[in-house]
């Protein structure tokens, strides 16, 4: 029997062209790295077993896969939330209005639920960031995705662009976890009214051999990635796993049922290093 996602969400209050805040499902999968051949039949075993929001990117070369899942499944579209993400040569405005309707081409969708800027790439030649931000405003403004924001900006990104254009990103998708807690980044997103949305939140699985994370998953009975992905909720982040295995899309999913102490919640807390398991914002430019 497949499992049923809770559907735990998080409203999105900035950066939308609707009525009403968006309520963006605070679980998703993840696809980095998840390749042509293998993503369609990921997300659909991931739909199967119940989750509702898939995130993908320009950059990862699947976004045709995970539209054929899309496409084939029989989730009314209103159920499921997609977030894809504007790739690093793409950010001058018609490479970014380009590759934007090749996204939804495939995508196989008439309407975006969320559309990221990938990397600030602040010091590439020739880029602006105000201008790509620009660009993604417009794109927000045309009705064909429903929210906007941005992933791995630091807080001198976030300031530049609001303070240019007074749009605030409805998300900044930064990697986090307990080995890299983000806490001055997550204050200033929620005076700003930003969702943060967890990459890597697993440490790229460095997490689970952590013995703190270990010891709560042995007291409650449960594995560390539950642990870790519950810290996360808990947190009141938006945390999208990366699996390819349905049991363990099943076990990530299963977090619900469950809590983590306030001490637990320190313990785990205190597990931070600063460690960076991906890429360093200022690092990553056009042409690195």
């Amino acid at each position: 029997m497949s499992a049923i996602v809770p559907a735990s969400t998080v409203p999105l209050i900035r950066g939308t062209n609707e009525p009403a805040p968006l309520h963006m499902p605070q679980l998703g999968l993840g696809t980095y790295k998840i390749g042509a051949g293998q993503v369609e039949r990921v997300v659909r075993d991931a739909l199967d077993v119940g989750y509702r929001h898939i995130d993908t990117a320009q950059m990862y070369g699947n976004e045709a896969g995970v539209g054929a899942a899309l496409a084939s499944s029989r989730v009314p579209r209103d159920h499921l939330w997609v977030t894809s993400k504007l790739d690093n040569p793409n950010h001058r405005r018609e490479d970014a209005l380009r590759s934007f309707e090749a996204t939804m081409r495939d995508l196989r969708l008439d309407v975006l639920d969320l559309f990221l800027v990938h990397w600030p790439m602040a010091d590439s030649p020739g880029i602006d960031l105000v201008d790509t931000w620009r660009t993604m405003i417009d794109i927000l403004e045309s009705g064909r995705v429903r929210a906007i924001g941005v992933s791995n900006f630091q807080a001198e990104h976030l300031r530049m662009i609001i303070e240019a254009t007074g749009v605030t990103p409805a998300v900044n998708q930064i990697e986090l976890h307990p080995y890299l807690c983000q806490e001055q980044l997550r204050a200033l997103h929620d005076s700003l009214g930003i969702v943060t949305e967890s990459w890597s939140p697993l440490g790229r699985g460095r997490l689970l051999e952590e013995p703190v994370v270990r010891d709560v998953a042995a007291t409650l009975g449960v594995t560390p990635a539950q642990v870790v992905i519950r810290w996360h909720v808990q947190h009141g982040l938006v945390v999208i796993p990366k699996t390819t295995h349905c049991e363990r899309m099943r076990a990530n999913a299963d977090v619900f049922s469950f809590g983590l102490s306030r001490e637990q919640m320190a313990a785990i807390d205190a597990c931070d290093r600063g460690l960076r398991t991906g890429s360093h914002p200022d690092r990553v430019q056009e042409r690195s």
